[in-house]
């Protein structure tokens, strides 16, 4: 039986604009690699014809209490970084579009036993994957100063991401920080009054990206993405940050996270796909208000280029 908990679990973030990305047409093959609540899926489903087939991503156990019964739906327990991977399990060679919400599910941080919001005083866990891998206690704990100094600045953008560190270092030998309170307790003095909220945010999305290796995952992900779409293929993706942004945008616009711009024999530049729409959309204003969590979204569309 179809579940409903979707929508308590999480509110889908420009839901419609995302799916009309897609140009979802008869006997497609679509993939959502961020699961999550289901209420993207749900929606890719409502539109696809009998003949379709939806594979949907998610590491995280608790998503699978969102799973849909419906013939043309198969859930996959993984990170979507091994897309490529299971796509070839399941005897896939090509797919017509792929969907991924980049963003943190507001079940996450609304989820006081996780440690993903310094709202609740909860062990620092973070981990997507709550079967594998360190949790950000583990890397608080056990980084160099100059390892956390780096996770600060470059995934976190903290101009006093060295002063962070070193605290952190100090106050640690004599009391290992397990919880977000002894995180907060430690750091919240070295950040500017007026920008305490933003930049404990920007902590803590800087740990989770270390603890779950996002930035990794999502190069592999859209790596694997461009080589498996058909020609005029969409790629249809939400992200919530610079970090994540920027590297879509590279994607799309040379087929590397870093923006290199390649050229063949003759000069010409090769590219695999085409944005749709110019610029990013962003949520409008309603949903803005409805939905906090959708303020920072920006959505991409893509196209894969046919060849000549």
């Amino acid at each position: 039986m179809t579940t409903e908990r979707g929508n308590e679990y999480h509110r889908p973030v420009l839901l419609e604009e995302s799916i009309d990305g897609l140009a979802i047409k008869p006997g497609g093959i679509y993939v959502d690699v961020t699961f999550g609540g289901g209420g993207h899926s749900r929606e890719i489903l409502r539109r696809m014809d009998p003949t379709a087939h939806l594979y949907s991503f998610d590491q995280d156990a608790d998503a699978e209490r969102n799973i849909m019964d419906d013939d043309r739906f198969t859930f996959v327990r993984s990170n979507f970084r091994y897309l490529k991977n299971w796509m070839r399990y399941y005897g896939v060679e090509h797919i017509d579009g792929l969907l991924a919400d980049l963003g943190v599910s507001s079940h996450h941080f609304d989820d006081e036993t996780r440690g993903f919001s310094f709202r609740f005083d909860a062990p620092i866990d973070m981990r997507m994957n709550k079967r594998d891998g360190r949790t950000a206690a583990d890397i608080l704990n056990e980084s160099s100063e100059e390892q956390l100094s780096n996770i600060f600045y470059i995934y976190g953008e903290l101009k006093n991401a060295r002063r962070l560190a070193t605290a952190i270092v100090k106050a640690r030998s004599s009391k290992s920080i397990v919880t977000t309170t002894d995180l907060m307790t430690v750091t919240e003095a070295l950040m500017p009054k007026e920008r305490v909220k933003k930049d404990m945010a920007k902590m803590f999305q800087a740990l989770r990206i270390e603890v779950n290796n996002e930035m990794e995952a999502l190069k592999e992900m859209l790596t694997s993405a461009i080589e498996l779409l058909s020609p005029n293929g969409r790629l249809s993706v939400i992200t919530y940050h610079s970090l994540e942004d920027r590297m879509v945008k590279n994607m799309i616009k040379t087929g590397n996270v870093e923006g290199r711009m390649e050229k063949d024999f003759f000069g010409r530049t090769a590219t695999t796909m085409k944005q749709l729409k110019g610029k990013p959309i962003v949520p409008s204003a309603e949903e803005q208000k409805e939905n906090p969590r959708s303020r920072s979204a920006k959505l991409r569309i893509a196209e894969k280029v046919a060849e000549e």
